[in-house]
């Protein structure tokens, strides 16, 4: 068996006090490690810590302890303070598992999901995994996964990334595989330097912001984090959290299991022994001969395909964008026949054949009036449009930049397929570090990082993905229905969105209307330009929050 743990990071992720470890324990599987299980805590509290993993500079497990533990600890209020430590110890000394009859709710599992295969119980349970520290490669990969995981990451958008941690910066080093190819040295000589670079540029940029933006500081600092992420590389660490249901989990360790990439492979093992600390019984297959072949399967179908290409010299001409792109390379011409007819089909009795019939015989007028009906009193874009928008479908090929692709990729239940993480199509420069006139530098690290990626790319693609800046572009293609469209066109259009993938769905908008012009009426789209992300009015936000507050008083009131 693979000794995985030679891929593992070789830096120390926390520093606990034995009051912190005493504090951790009872609430996570393995408060020392990098991948660890939350457990025994309310789902609300799990959610909440969980969901701080976007903007969260330190690890989620500090975020528990300094804002659900210690503030009860030393604060005033006594009697709740001892509850918590009655509570904590109780945890520490017994826990549910020796409480309730876990072995009975184990022995089902091992029954009916191991023996005989009925997966749909293992959607019935789960829990929360918390990953403190894997590159932008791997990460990218884990969200891959569409069902099942629900997983929230850190950004590079409002986020520093200048610290070190144990004198090293926050980045991803694949030694053994590095070390084989003799390059070990210079990868982390040429991504010391993109970070070396991201810190030097930081306080000119911000002086340059606050010059030229009449905005408050903190919310100019992150539009400097926003601008000068494309000198991250994807060997930049990240923290995600999770929540995924037993299936997801057991589907995610055999995709990882046999994968190329040794720190996937080390996740696989870690995250199984993280997990059967609290779920074991729901992952009894993993090991089992047929999983063993399944994994073989997803690992080899990838090696057999890319060592086909390659002999076959079907990769030996690269269609090289040199600036971002959209092309709509497939639609359905007959997109709003399906649709409107789509629309008819719940409200009659008639076939599919018959109901196209009629559709064919309408006006115009009829048809705009139908579909006007269908959407009648949808004023925002959270409203969702109905299924009948799911009946065709459009190939987007996209060619943009590494970063702002982290948030469309969100997008995951439409099908989406990327190239490798490259330095084959450019990189883009922000217009502020251009006009701060910060070019040079900005560029000069770039330039470096390709130097490293061409040494590598020859002999290993994928572990070359590590070195690519998140300023250079890549492609992919999404294929999504209409419904799927208006969800994400509208969502990636708002104010607050990054320019950079507005302006990706802003075109796809444009492409879309040409050819479907009576759909397009009803998108809600904003074409506008912001230089600063909007998330609305001081005011409006206010507002907002008190009516928040209100309606969960009266809740608790009524409860």
């Amino acid at each position: 068996m693979e000794d995985t743990e030679k891929y593992k990071l070789n830096l120390t992720p926390h520093e606990w006090s034995e009051k912190d470890r005493y504090y951790l324990e009872p609430f996570a599987t393995d408060p020392d490690g990098f991948i660890s299980v939350l457990r025994n805590l309310p789902p609300e509290i799990a959610g909440a810590l969980c969901s701080r993993a976007s903007r969260a500079s330190g690890s989620l497990l500090e975020v528990f302890l300094k804002e659900y533990i210690y503030p009860i600890v030393e604060g005033d209020d006594q009697e709740l303070a001892k509850e918590l430590e009655d509570t904590v110890s109780f945890l520490r000394d017994h826990g549910f598992k020796k409480i309730l009859n876990n072995q009975r709710a184990q022995a089902f599992y091992a029954k009916w999901l191991s023996q005989y295969g009925d997966d749909s119980i293992a959607q019935m349970t789960g829990t929360h995994a918390v990953f403190w520290g894997i590159s932008q490669v791997a990460m990218k990969f884990i969200e891959d996964q569409r069902i099942g995981l629900e997983p929230i990451e850190k950004s590079t958008r409002y986020v520093n990334f200048s610290n070190k941690v144990n004198g090293h910066y926050l980045y991803y080093v694949p030694k053994p595989d590095l070390e084989k190819l003799g390059i070990a040295a210079e990868y982390e000589a040429t991504l010391d330097h993109l970070f070396d670079t991201y810190v030097a540029l930081l306080p000119p940029l911000l002086e340059w912001l606050k010059k030229n933006f009449d905005e408050k500081e903190s919310i100019l600092e992150k539009k400097a984090f926003d601008t000068l992420r494309g000198l991250l590389p994807m060997a930049t660490l990240g923290q995600v959290a999770m929540r995924g249901n037993a299936q997801a989990f057991e589907y995610l360790m055999n995709r990882t299991a046999k994968h190329h990439l040794g720190e996937l492979r080390w996740i696989s093992e870690t995250l199984k022994k993280q997990l059967d600390e609290e779920i074991p019984s729901l992952l009894l297959r993993i090991n089992d001969e047929p999983a063993k072949a399944y994994q073989s399967y997803l690992s080899g179908r990838h090696h057999a395909v890319r060592n086909l290409v390659r002999s076959a010299g079907w990769d030996s001409s690269k269609t090289v964008s040199g600036s971002p792109e959209v092309k709509l390379v497939e639609y359905d011409k007959d997109a709003e026949s399906k649709i409107l007819a789509g629309i008819l089909f719940e409200h009659t009795h008639r076939s599919w054949d018959e109901l196209k019939g009629t559709i064919a015989k309408m006006t115009d007028g009829q048809k705009k009036e139908l579909l006007s009906a269908y959407l009648s009193g949808r004023t925002a874009r959270w409203q969702k449009v109905g299924r009948a928008f799911e009946n065709s479908y459009l190939r987007f090929e996209i060619t943009m930049n590494i970063g702002a692709y982290r948030d469309l990729h969100r997008h995951r239940m439409m099908t989406q397929e990327r190239q490798l993480f490259s330095t084959h199509h450019g990189y883009d420069v922000p217009g502020e570090i251009v006009e701060s006139g910060l070019k040079e530098k900005f560029t000069a690290a770039l330039d470096k990082a390709k130097e490293l990626f061409d040494a590598i790319e020859p002999r290993d693609a994928g572990l070359a993905q590590y070195a690519v800046p998140l300023a250079y572009r890549m492609r992919f293609f999404e294929w999504q229905n209409f419904r799927q469209l208006f969800w994400e066109s509208e969502l990636r259009t708002i104010s607050q969105g990054h320019p950079d993938y507005r302006r990706i769905e802003q075109e796809k908008y444009r492409l879309v209307k040409k050819q479907f012009p009576m759909i397009a009426e009803y998108l809600l789209v904003d074409m506008n330009d912001y230089q600063i992300a909007r998330r609305g009015t001081e005011d409006q936000i206010k507002k907002k929050e008190e009516f928040l507050v209100e309606e969960l008083k009266r809740k608790r009131g009524s409860a």
